[in-house]
């Protein structure tokens, strides 16, 4: 694997304790030739909501200057990147992006963790059976994508639906159709692949595979190690290759701030 963009940090609240440095020499170890960093972007709510597992908006500086530090150090070596894994908020994601615009953010991946605004919502890896809040999800990411803002979609199949598979797939390929309409691959994400979480999801890729959708790998990583594990990148690459997916080593980075700077 020659490249990851999905890389968390302390700052997150459910990431490793130890330096960003870590994970640069991890990477390097792992034979990686790009680092993204994309922990989870603190959120401007005006209500008292305070995430547990994101940023904070006061750790944003110390996040942006330690790695633009770590970037020139390493330099030539590995090229690390800048950006955050985000949710698209309707109500915020103006203010999110005006919060960013005076900072050197490279790309956002979409990460949609909740419907709605998340104040008062349950997680998307909590079951459901509601064909509602499939369809909700499905089309607030639509709207995620069609801002031009993310370079990639992660880990897509988070929503744990248990309701009619029918729904699910429907939903899935709606999709997977509008992703490859706007050329934003899929992520496949190792940290679910390799935890058997609830997604990846194989009717979801199964409906990818039918559509022609871009893939590529995330480790997600919440700890440098994370990544130093070849032959788990090697069963996912299999997994998705049985499906008649490719994977694709390099990523095209859209800029989410190109209105916004000075």
């Amino acid at each position: 694997m020659l490249i990851n963009y999905h890389t968390h940090t302390v700052r997150c609240n459910h990431a490793a304790n130890v330096p960003d440095a870590a994970y640069a020499e991890a990477a390097l170890e792992a034979g990686l030739r790009e680092l993204g960093f994309a922990d989870h972007v603190p959120y401007p709510f005006e209500e008292q909501h305070f995430s547990g597992c994101r940023m904070r908006c006061a750790d944003l500086p110390d996040y942006m200057a330690s790695l633009t530090s770590l970037k020139e150090a390493y330099a030539g070596r590995l090229d690390i990147h800048i950006g955050f894994e985000a949710e698209y908020y309707p109500d915020y994601f103006d203010k999110l992006l005006d919060m960013l615009a005076p900072y050197p953010c490279e790309y956002l991946i979409l990460g949609q963790h909740f419907i709605g605004n998340e104040i008062g919502e349950p997680y998307n890896g909590q079951p459901t059976n509601s064909a509602e809040r499939m369809r909700a999800y499905g089309e607030q990411c639509k709207r995620a994508l069609a801002t031009k803002r993310f370079s990639y979609f992660a880990h897509p199949d988070v929503l744990h639906f248990t309701g009619d598979e029918a729904v699910y797939r429907e939903v899935s390929r709606d999709l997977c159709r509008a992703a490859k309409g706007m050329e934003i691959p899929l992520e496949f994400n190792l940290l679910g692949f390799i935890e058997h979480r609830h997604y990846p999801r194989r009717a979801f890729w199964e409906e990818a595979a039918v559509v022609g959708n871009e893939v590529i790998l995330g480790w997600d990583a919440h700890s440098p190690n994370w990544m130093k594990q070849p032959e788990k990148e090697a069963e996912a690459r299999a997994y998705l290759e049985a499906l008649g997916l490719t994977v694709t080593d390099s990523l095209r980075l859209l800029d989410p701030l190109y209105d916004r700077k000075s």
